[in-house]
């Protein structure tokens, strides 16, 4: 079995998601070819040798519809040749793309790939595809409940303070910030342009450096109303009736932002890689998916990270920096306490709480910002995670050469 390396990523900035984010107007299959042409300038390539290209995209309806990747690949000008698909895992699919390539390219079925994800969230809203996650039915068979409500059942179980949440929140913002004003990011970001070649985002347009935990704390809780007068909160404790009840500790500043953005990671064969001139970057040393209790749904991280760990026969001390995705602030502080990891090496330049999460595009984010680090502080290996809709995790180890 041949192995799968990183020969580049790239993303764009990440924009607020909403009418007023300087991406809003930006088609989302712009945001695609814009790192396409990125990857195909960076590398010099000849794109007639990239065989697939793989995007992960959450809501695939609208502008996001008809195969994304397919698309986008003719936008850009790349060879017919050139095939694409578009899949779904939820927040996870911009990872999920990636493991989808290095296992082609390790199978040897095929050499050159290129993939990531997109979501204009802005554009394409959340639950805009349907689904029976909507369905009463589903819910009260299942029990299944929104995740901000999960992640405050986690809290609540687990005794996660609102306090706990907004420092680790308000920390996410001093990283993120620190990494930009470090240029820590230069090497991956790609401007987003308009027809005219004109800047329309260079930088990540939600970080506010200023918070603090005493600011967070004015923020109103999220998902109580939705908890209380919606009933979530009962059918939650139907399932975990050993609760008391359930505590809203999660709001706007410690949960991730809603922004549009795409990210993209070229991923070959070492053969490949030497007929093309292409240093490799990293390889892909394993990667692990899971499904865990769906209520609770938001605790995949850590059992995903070991099943990673296990197939590379390797131990947590054994992992230099972690990327873990902040969907709710509970699920890094859960993760950190599930696999024994101190924040220090944890998203150690911010994460979605500050920049925001583009369901499709920030598995593949992730991995590029890890890989950035790896070099940038002279670190071996990495290990970045997802927790997944429907109780899933994904977790992929990279190591660099």
């Amino acid at each position: 079995m041949q192995e799968a390396y990183i020969y580049d990523a790239v993303r764009t900035p990440r924009g607020k998601g909403k009418p007023d984010g300087s991406l809003h107007e930006v088609r989302p299959i712009h945001l695609l070819t814009t790192l396409l042409h990125a990857i195909e300038e960076r590398n010099e390539l000849d794109t007639r040798e990239v065989e697939d290209i793989v995007v992960g995209c959450v809501t695939q309806i609208g502008d996001q519809g008809a195969d994304i990747a397919k698309l986008a690949a003719m936008a850009a000008g790349y060879s017919h040749s050139v095939a694409g698909v578009t899949l779904n895992r939820f927040c996870s699919s911009g990872l999920e793309a990636i493991n989808f390539a290095a296992a082609q390219i390790m199978s040897g079925q095929e050499d050159l790939i290129i993939a990531g994800g997109v979501e204009s969230m802005s554009r394409v809203k959340i639950g805009s595809d349907g689904g029976a996650i909507y369905n009463p039915d589903f819910i009260m068979d299942t029990k299944f409940v929104p995740q901000g409500i999960a992640a405050d059942l986690i809290a609540s179980k687990d005794g996660y303070s609102r306090s706990d949440l907004d420092q680790f929140a308000s920390t996410s913002h001093y990283r993120a910030a620190l990494a930009w004003q470090e240029k820590r990011f230069q090497n991956s970001i790609v401007p987003v342009k308009d027809i005219n070649g004109l800047d329309v985002l260079i930088k990540d347009e939600t970080i506010r450096p200023e918070t603090t935990p005493e600011t967070l704390s004015k923020l109103n809780p999220s998902f109580e109303m939705m908890g209380v007068t919606g009933g979530f909160d009962n059918i939650a404790l139907l399932k975990y009736p050993e609760i008391e009840g359930i505590r809203h500790v999660h709001h706007a500043g410690n949960s991730s932002g809603i922004v549009d953005g795409a990210s993209l990671a070229l991923l070959g064969s070492q053969e490949v890689g030497v007929k093309l001139g292409l240093k490799p970057r990293a390889r892909i040393k394993s990667w692990g998916v899971v499904g865990t209790e769906p209520t609770i749904m938001l605790i995949g991280p850590a059992p995903a990270s070991k099943k990673a760990l296990k197939k590379a026969k390797m131990t947590v001390s054994d992992i230099d920096l972690f990327e873990v995705n902040e969907a709710f602030a509970v699920v890094p502080l859960r993760f950190m306490d599930d696999l024994k990891v101190d924040h220090s090496i944890v998203n150690v330049n911010g994460g979605a709480i500050a920049m925001g999460h583009p369901l499709g595009a920030t598995g593949c984010m992730i991995i590029g910002t890890l890989l950035d680090e790896m070099e940038r502080t002279d670190k071996s290996t990495g290990l970045a995670t997802l927790c997944v809709g429907g109780g899933m995790g994904v977790a992929t180890i990279i190591e660099r050469v």
